[in-house]
């Protein structure tokens, strides 16, 4: 029975979608492909995904832009497919909203490793405490929603999870490594290029919703923590 979540596979190869759906089948997951963007709208007007596979090369448009579009209305992981490997396309796939990005080709145990690596972390972190307040801003666990004086951040998954350590190691200043192996569940790999854009990210909206008193502050060994200035 397919009951270990639900992934939206938005490709315009109609044979790599029949794979990877099958592969997902295979490990308990519930797959919906989309070969359009126009098609993936449908299907997330129907449903609500646990993850996003989003191609960036489209017949009806550009994935990065889809997931701009979709960033503040979905809370799925959304996991760029892309056959582009230069530095400038994945930092602008994360900076729209994208928590990770696969390479093609690809292995399907790759694909479902990644896959369970971000649902792990969905899991865990709904296991937490439900809420978590600290001064002004208020972490609700169960949805991934955070707020600032009642603001809703619009945070990702990924920018959640990070709030979420920083929340709970307050005055501390976490290494790249630690905030990599914590949120990815997976050792780092070296390159924290992706992980610095999501805390970019982060700094961005909490810094705007709080007219400059919460900011990250990125200390030169790499180091990160949460500042506030009451």
């Amino acid at each position: 029975m397919n009951n270990k979540g639900l992934i939206l596979l938005v490709e315009d190869n109609e044979s790599l979608n029949i794979s990877n759906s099958r592969a997902l089948a295979m490990r308990g997951y519930k797959a919906a492909a989309a070969l359009t963007l126009a098609e993936a709208r449908i299907r997330l007007a129907e449903s609500s995904p646990d993850i996003i596979l989003l191609d960036i090369e489209l017949p009806d448009g550009n994935g990065i832009e889809f997931c701009e579009e979709i960033r503040n209305k979905t809370t799925a992981h959304i996991i760029f497919l892309t056959a582009k490997i230069e530095h400038e396309n994945m930092v602008r796939g994360l900076q729209t909203g994208g928590d990770d990005y696969i390479t093609k080709p690809f292995h399907p145990e790759e694909l479902i490793a990644r896959i369970e690596s971000a649902l792990r972390r969905r899991i865990m972190d709904k296991k937490a405490v439900p809420t978590i307040a600290m001064e002004k801003l208020l972490l609700d666990v169960a949805t991934n929603h955070a707020f600032f004086n009642g603001e809703n951040l619009s945070l990702t998954p990924t920018e959640f999870s990070l709030l979420l350590l920083f929340v709970q190691h307050k005055g501390e200043t976490l290494d790249s490594v630690y905030l990599y192996e914590k949120v990815r569940k997976q050792p780092a790999k070296g390159d924290n290029s992706a992980l610095r854009q999501h805390i970019s990210r982060l700094k961005k909206k909490l810094e705007s919703a709080s007219g400059g008193e919460y900011t990250i502050f990125a200390s030169r060994n790499e180091g990160y923590s949460l500042e506030f200035i009451l």
